[in-house]
């Protein structure tokens, strides 16, 4: 990609923020199974911190939030690939239901990279990398294989870390800053990391990826490490 093209390419990058979601811990039937994922909107702006929008909650903190989860953005045209599969939930599928704190249109996996760093509403922030899609989006979906549906789909979302605290609110735009790594699409990087036996040298490039969370890089490149010891 050229310059030019990247440089038109960035500037056409702007969404505006539909909704956004904050909710506290509670508990998930049948188990009881603590959780954060159930998510309501908010008509007032919030405050967007290093660890979260306040009033936000995360159950499982090993998982879920901290420095490089700070906010988890999900675009909403996603839930129409869902009802595809499982039209007799299209009535539950809609923004929120997977526990985004905040949900656009026009923005997704494959229009965002790895480092790209954003204005949002009155806050700056970094996409750190994508979800990873969890058992709990299966309870809460009521679907045995939704959560590997959304993971082979490439649907899952993205997060975010904080780089300049601010309040956010719905109809706020999210706009792109600054492009580090223009050949790492959040789609891209999914492809790669999910394949079967991923080549060691893209594995090593997508480590050093610029502004990937710090436990990610780590992974890829001991996956990098064993593919090559393991050759034969």
């Amino acid at each position: 990609m050229g310059l030019e093209d990247e440089a038109s390419m960035e500037s056409r990058l702007v969404a505006k923020v539909d909704q956004v979601f904050v909710g506290r811990v509670r508990l998930m039937l049948p188990d009881g199974e603590a959780t954060g994922i159930f998510k309501a909107p908010v008509d007032r702006p919030v405050r967007l911190t290093a660890t979260g929008l306040e009033g936000d909650e995360q159950a499982d903190l090993r998982h879920h939030g901290g420095l490089d989860k700070a906010l988890h953005h999900y675009p909403v045209e996603h839930y129409a690939v869902m009802a595809e599969e499982w039209p007799q939930c299209a009535s539950l599928l809609a923004a929120g239901v997977l526990g985004e704190n905040i949900s656009t249109r026009g923005m997704t996996e494959h229009d965002l990279c790895i480092g790209d760093i954003l204005r949002l509403g009155g806050a700056r922030v970094q996409v750190s990398q994508p979800r990873s899609p969890c058992w709990k989006i299966d309870r809460r979906l009521k679907g045995d294989n939704a959560s590997r549906f959304v993971e082979a789909a490439g649907i899952t979302g993205w997060y975010y870390r904080v780089l300049e605290p601010g309040m956010i609110a719905a109809g706020d735009t999210t706009e792109l800053l600054e492009r580090p790594n223009p050949w790492l699409s959040l789609a891209h990087y999914w492809d790669e990391v999910m394949a079967h036996r991923p080549d060691p040298v893209s594995l090593r490039r997508i480590a050093g990826a610029v502004g990937l969370a710090a436990d990610k890089a780590k992974r890829w490149a001991d996956r990098a490490d064993w593919l090559e010891a393991h050759a034969g």
